[in-house]
């Protein structure tokens, strides 16, 4: 059962304010993720408390600093079954996860939160290990 997308649409705005691209069905899933070129942050976003008190804001926090991804997407777990489920599959190696943030590098998974990595800790520590992967994933790669 999805969601009342009148509930989520603040939550979704939170990101695309902040210029996330949303991805709502599994083919512009595939079209992103399944290019394989540059880097891709994909927030697997939530109605959940910590994803409103720590994933969202963690990644509005890392989304300032100097090395970034080339594209930042999310999908919604709960409204874009599909969709969340097809960006999930590219995260191999890993459970489902809501909120989770995963960092893809010329389409291979180089960086992963995941829910336990998220609940309970505060954004700017969650922001800091996005930036950190920023700095070693994002940008030319030695």
């Amino acid at each position: 059962m999805r969601y009342d997308p009148r509930l989520v649409q603040p939550m979704r705005e939170e990101l695309t304010k902040i210029g996330v691209q949303e991805l709502r069905t599994p083919q512009e899933v595939d079209d992103v993720l399944g290019a394989g070129e540059g880097s891709v942050l994909v927030v697997v976003n939530s109605v959940c408390g910590c994803a409103a008190r720590n994933a969202r804001p963690a990644v509005t926090l890392a989304s300032s600093h100097d090395a970034r991804p080339d594209r930042m997407v999310t999908v919604f777990a709960g409204m874009d079954l599909e969709a969340t489920e097809r960006a999930r599959s590219y995260f191999t190696g890993y459970r489902p996860s809501s909120p989770s943030l995963a960092l893809l590098r010329d389409g291979e998974l180089v960086f992963m939160l995941e829910r336990h990595q998220i609940e309970g800790r505060e954004a700017a520590a969650i922001a800091a290990d996005l930036t950190d992967a920023f700095d070693r994933w994002c940008g030319a790669v030695a």
